[in-house]
């Protein structure tokens, strides 16, 4: 049964990534700030032709629930197409990537249309948040943009080039979620390999992650987003293998298991470095859990290029797959390429969510009977060190973490017990 519709008050919907959703909360205080009392915000993706349709249809639905308020779209889909959501009828306001954040943005009587050139903005700016997915976790950004244009990809044109965050300025934002009760905290952005890059002495994501652990001693649990592998650092190397609070579990934007695909992607890896780095994890944490994005029926892949992804999933040991059905995106070179059949797309992508559904049946299999460190999220649930969904013997206050063994595992979930 849905849940029924909201008649007023201020709601923000949010599509997309770790990015978005922390941003979300930077827009509701901007907008609670401005004084926006009666109003739906919509926080768009534009990574796939899928989630563009995703925007339009939560806009329709927005509209139909909430006829009389404000309806503002905004987010990377916004941000690219400005024109394409201000043409919608049930539109009333489009705001940019930069403009979604201030506050004056949402004070009435505002530009129908305010996005700015993207492409001008040369610094990254903290944002003030409370924390995301209750009170015990939440994200850190610590760039923006990106400076590499694989040819699938539109996220660039929808953030900008690649902006870091000063060190300190990271710091103090963990330090003061941490003081409000957050125990774990994701590092996230748009490229975070590349953070660092154009900061005065070029700084690393290792060096910042150690700065971070170092200063911050009542963090418990840090965690990083998806990371490229062509970009791990030597210094992020040793602090996974070091740093016990830098929990085992790494997401990598692999995308293809072939290297001629690789290339067509215009990818700075190939098939032997995502191998690399998994044997590499593996020999500095044993129990390691290790993820990546693929995408299914890029432009030109045959039966056999397809094959080398699929023989990827067991051969590097992957774990928890994100399986991207490929969509042309206007303008990309990718667009411009050879297209693959879209019953072929489809037919590639389930093979792979089959292969990614086997691959972590297996990972969670192997913590059966071990004694796993589970952070309490909300009642009956957590997760644990290796990002794996854990269901509780009993209720436990949020934000504990509890040491518990593993009894059994079903599809989705570890099963714990208590230890005697």
């Amino acid at each position: 049964m849905s849940a029924p519709a909201r008649l007023s008050g201020l709601e923000v919907i949010t599509l997309g990534c770790r990015l978005n959703a922390l941003e979300s909360q930077v827009i509701r205080g901007a907008a609670s700030t401005a004084g926006l009392e009666d109003a739906v915000i919509i926080n768009t993706c534009a990574v796939t032709a899928e989630a563009e349709r995703q925007a339009r249809q939560a806009i329709r639905r927005a509209r139909r629930e909430r006829p009389h308020a404000r309806l503002i779209v905004t987010g990377c889909s916004a941000q690219i197409a400005p024109e394409r959501y201000a043409a919608m009828p049930e539109v009333d306001q489009v705001l940019g990537n930069r403009e979604k954040l201030r506050t004056e943005s949402y004070r009435a009587p505002g530009a129908r249309v305010a996005v700015g050139d993207i492409m001008t903005v040369s610094a990254a700016t903290a944002q003030r948040i409370e924390g995301i997915d209750g009170r015990v976790r939440g994200f850190v950004e610590v760039q923006q943009g990106c400076d590499h244009r694989c040819t699938f990809c539109v996220i660039p044109f929808g953030r900008g080039n690649n902006r870091s965050l000063p060190a300190g300025a990271v710091v103090a934002q963990v330090a003061a979620l941490v003081e409000r009760g957050v125990r774990e905290l994701v590092l996230t952005g748009v490229d975070i390999t590349g953070y660092g890059g154009d900061l005065p002495g070029k700084p690393s994501l290792g060096a910042l992650v150690r700065r971070i652990l170092a200063l911050v001693p009542a963090l418990r649990r840090l965690r990083l987003s998806s990371l490229d592998p062509a970009e791990i650092d030597e210094t992020l190397w040793r602090a996974i293998a070091e740093e016990a609070r830098l929990m085992p579990h790494l997401h990598l934007s692999a995308q293809s298991g072939d290297d001629l695909i690789l290339k067509r992607m215009k990818r700075r890896h190939d098939r032997g470095q995502v191998l690399e780095v998994a044997r590499r994890a593996r020999a500095l944490r044993p129990d390691i859990v290790l993820g990546a994005d693929l995408i299914a029926g890029f432009p030109t892949e045959d039966d056999r290029m397809f094959a080398r992804s699929l023989d990827l999933v067991q051969e590097a040991g992957l774990d928890l797959l994100h399986v991207f059905p490929f969509s042309p995106r206007p303008g990309t070179p990718a667009a411009r390429m050879p297209q693959v059949s879209t019953p072929t797309i489809r037919e590639r992508a389930a093979r792979l969510r089959e292969a990614g559904g086997a691959a972590r049946g297996r990972a969670l299999s192997r913590f059966v009977g071990k004694t796993v460190s589970v952070l309490v999220e909300q009642p009956g649930s957590g997760h644990s060190e290796h990002y794996l969904p854990v269901r509780l013997p009993r209720e436990a206050r949020e934000g504990e973490i509890r040491h518990l063994r593993i009894a059994r595992a079903n599809a989705h979930a570890l099963i714990a017990e208590d230890l005697a």
